[in-house]
């Protein structure tokens, strides 16, 4: 049987606002595990604005989505948090005791006291090719999430996509002892949203004649013996031709999506979940929600606003925790109890 984890605080998402919940969460005593549906930290900042500027947080006139996320990770490094990533959670149940079993699409179970959903706008998955009858090809030939080197060793390999994550795929297919058989770069058009040193490294490496690039659109498949063996493209030129493969890895990017949220029986406004503004709770007792998954009136998608919610739905989780206590506010500059829960004592 799978073995429970149990918890008094989950955090759902690893974004900036999810990160700063597990400080906030931190500072109050209280210990949590968080789980994300991204294999790494960061949610939207990692794969939107990682090399774009933020101005609007609090004293830091300029930072880089990617370095917001390395400053909340070491903030947060004093306490001791579990990361369960590449997850999704597909069910929330109240228990008999009042705590909240929450289960993954990875097989874990969470046995919480008090829940905090800092989702964003959902939870990111990876872009799918739709193309008919391509669907029957995943998880064997055709794969939508991280590349992986089992995947092409030997293997006549197709890359969709025109990105960063594209056109690395390819770079490391074509070489070591795993190496694909050969390398092929698919994409609509000669025209790349990588960064301008990666589009180089690719062309040079289709020069040395270790990859290749085709332009089309993929328009119908080919397959035999239940193996998908080819793709029918559409090329620029508006001619029809065959790309023949046998593994197609596409790297389209990620999308959010509600995904199961809707499922878990919350108070719903426009796909956001209702909230007061006292402890930004739900309408369920224990479960918290902070930043773009919330809603309330004069809300405001801002992360420096979710860092405000991560705040209070920490007092607020506190109340619930440890009702006999008196709840006291304390401040990082004076507390010496603050201090050693942050380590500096």
């Amino acid at each position: 049987m799978t073995t429970r984890i149990e918890t008094e605080a989950l955090v759902i998402g690893a974004g900036p606002v999810g990160l700063f919940q597990v400080f906030q969460l931190g500072l109050q005593g209280i210990a949590c595990q968080v789980v994300d549906a991204l294999p790494h930290v960061g949610g939207q900042c990692a794969e939107l604005y990682a090399d774009k500027p933020i101005y609007d947080i609090p004293g830091i006139p300029v930072c880089t989505g990617r370095e917001l996320v390395a400053r909340l990770q070491q903030q947060i490094a004093p306490f001791p948090t579990s990361f369960h990533l590449g997850q999704q959670v597909k069910r929330i149940e109240r228990q008999s005791d009042g705590r909240l079993q929450v289960d993954t699409t990875a097989g874990k179970l969470f046995l919480a006291s008090t829940v905090f959903i800092a989702a964003g706008v959902g939870a990111f998955v990876p872009r799918h090719l739709m193309l008919d009858g391509l669907d029957a090809f995943l998880g064997t030939q055709v794969f939508a999430e991280d590349a992986q080197h089992s995947r092409w060793a030997g293997q006549h390999m197709v890359v969709a996509g025109d990105g960063d994550a594209a056109l690395q795929t390819c770079l490391q297919a074509c070489e070591g002892a795993e190496a694909a058989a050969s390398v092929t770069l698919l994409h609509r058009r000669d025209q790349f949203s990588a960064r301008p040193e990666r589009v180089a490294q690719m062309r040079q490496a289709c020069t040395a004649g270790r990859m290749r690039f085709v332009a089309g659109q993929p328009t119908g498949l080919r397959a035999e013996g239940g193996r998908l063996q080819a793709l029918e493209l559409l090329n620029p030129q508006g001619e029809t031709e065959w790309l023949s493969l046998d593994v197609l890895q596409t790297c389209l990017g990620l999308s959010p999506k509600l995904g199961p949220v809707a499922q878990w029986g919350l108070a719903m406004e426009r796909k956001q979940l209702v909230v007061n503004t006292e402890n930004f709770g739900t309408s369920e007792p224990g479960i918290f929600a902070v930043g773009d998954i919330n809603t309330y009136p004069g809300k405001k998608k801002l992360i420096l606003c979710g860092f405000h919610e991560a705040t209070l739905a920490a007092f607020g989780a506190l109340a619930l925790l440890r009702p006999a206590e008196k709840t006291l506010l304390q401040y990082t500059t004076t507390s010496t109890l603050l201090h050693k829960r942050l380590g500096i004592a």
